[in-house]
C-alpha cells in the first residue's frame, strides 16, 4: 500500500469506533480499515488488502467487530512498515545486538575466561607451539605462502 494510505488507514482506525472484519460497512455504523482510511484521505481502492484482512480474521460469510487482537496486529504492522519508509536507521542497533549475543555466548562456554588463560599460560610458560616446537625453533612466515615452516 502507498504510504498516505497507510497513515490514513491508522488514523481513519484511531478515528473509528467500530471497525468490521467480513464486510466494506455493516448497518450500524461499522467500517472496514480500507474505508477508514479513505474517509481520512487515503484513496486507494485496494482489494487485495480486503481479501487478506478477512482472510487474516478468518472470517467467512458473516460481519463481525474485529477483535482488539487483531487490531493491535494490524495497527503493528502498519506502523512497522510506516518505521521502515521513515528513514530510521536500525544497523547500528542491530550491530549491537549482535556483538552482545556474540559475548553472552562466549562468555557461557568460558564464563571467567579461565580456559583461554590456562591455554595462553602454557604458551607462554612452555614456549611450545600448535607443533609442539618451541618458539625459537618455528621459522617465521614466508610472506608468499602465508604458512608457517617447520
Amino acid at each position: 500500500m502507498p504510504v498516505a494510505t497507510r497513515e490514513a488507514m491508522l488514523e481513519g482506525l484511531r478515528r473509528s469506533d467500530r471497525v468490521i472484519v467480513g464486510a466494506y460497512v455493516d448497518g450500524q455504523g461499522g467500517v472496514c480499515p480500507m474505508l477508514a482510511a479513505h474517509r481520512c484521505g487515503g484513496r486507494t481502492d485496494l482489494l487485495a488488502f480486503a481479501r487478506s484482512w478477512d482472510r487474516f480474521a478468518r472470517v467467512g460469510r458473516r460481519t463481525r467487530p474485529a477483535t482488539r487482537r487483531e487490531l493491535d496486529i494490524l495497527v503493528g504492522q502498519l506502523e512497522a512498515s510506516l518505521m521502515g519508509t521513515a528513514g530510521v536507521d536500525f544497523a547500528p542497533v542491530i550491530g549491537e545486538h549482535r556483538e552482545m549475543m556474540i559475548r553472552r555466548e562466549r562468555d557461557a562456554r568460558d564464563p571467567a575466561g579461565e580456559i583461554v588463560a590456562r591455554r595462553l599460560r602454557a604458551v607462554l610458560t612452555r614456549g611450545l607451539t600448535r607443533t609442539g616446537k618451541r618458539a625459537h625453533e618455528v621459522e617465521p612466515r614466508s610472506p608468499s605462502s602465508g604458512l608457517v615452516r617447520v
